[in-house]
């Protein structure tokens, strides 16, 4: 099974190609600039795999959370990958590709959101893959929900922006946090394998981006305050 995995929820752009077990990837820091960047990328991952569009059984991608703007990049580029050539998609949770990135048996992930907010999961590990503990959120970080038991690992940018807050907030549950993460296109694409081996792969029409925030800029006045 051939499968390329794409991320554009953060300021990084993250691709994977997985041939039956074996992953190759690019992950790089470019700001603003996935839209430029992204299918010059693709293609050499392809070229350097000798392979084409065309011997591609499915397309993931990061639905979110994370920034608007690289939700729809992420999305709008699987969605036209798969029209032209009928590959099913499917989209992966990035805080789920956190906990996955960060594997251990319970993870706490959270993304910085700005505007003072994070989006935030928490995940324990089972034979087939993620549990969740609690559902994708856009959250204060004063109002993180508990979890329950201690050895919590803790990642994500939301940890490296809010340390202090979120630290107080779990105390002794946290056996430690994992600094300098964000969603990667290697662990979505794991991630997504069974899935496509479940035929749970939809029709490219199908592939939504996952918004937790409805609003995404703040007015001149708001920013003032």
């Amino acid at each position: 099974m051939n499968i390329i995995a794409i991320d554009t929820s953060t300021a990084y752009c993250s691709l994977a190609l997985w041939q039956n077990g074996t992953i190759s990837d690019q992950d790089t820091y470019v700001g603003q600039r996935h839209s430029e960047l992204l299918l010059p990328m693709l293609q050499t991952l392809l070229d350097e795999a000798a392979l084409s569009l065309s011997q591609i059984d499915g397309i993931a991608y990061g639905a979110g959370p994370g920034a608007f703007t690289g939700l729809r990049i992420a999305c709008g580029v699987a969605q036209g990958l798969a029209f032209s050539h009928d590959i099913p998609v499917v989209g992966i949770i990035t805080l789920e590709a956190l906990a996955q990135q960060v594997n251990m048996p319970k993870v706490i992930a959270a993304l910085d959101a700005r505007m003072g907010e994070l989006y935030f999961a928490a995940y324990t590990r089972i034979d087939q893959g993620w549990l969740t503990v609690h559902t994708p959120m856009l959250i204060d970080p004063a109002s993180v929900p508990a979890v329950e038991g201690e050895e919590w690992v803790a990642c994500g940018s939301g940890f490296d922006v809010y340390a202090a807050a979120l630290a107080d907030r779990y105390g002794n549950q946290l056996l430690k946090i994992v600094p300098d993460l964000h969603p990667r296109a290697r662990e979505i694409a794991y991630l997504a394998v069974d899935k496509f081996l479940r035929g749970e792969g939809v029709a490219a029409e199908h592939a939504l981006p996952v918004y937790l925030r409805d609003k995404v800029a703040l007015k001149e006045s708001e920013r003032g305050r």
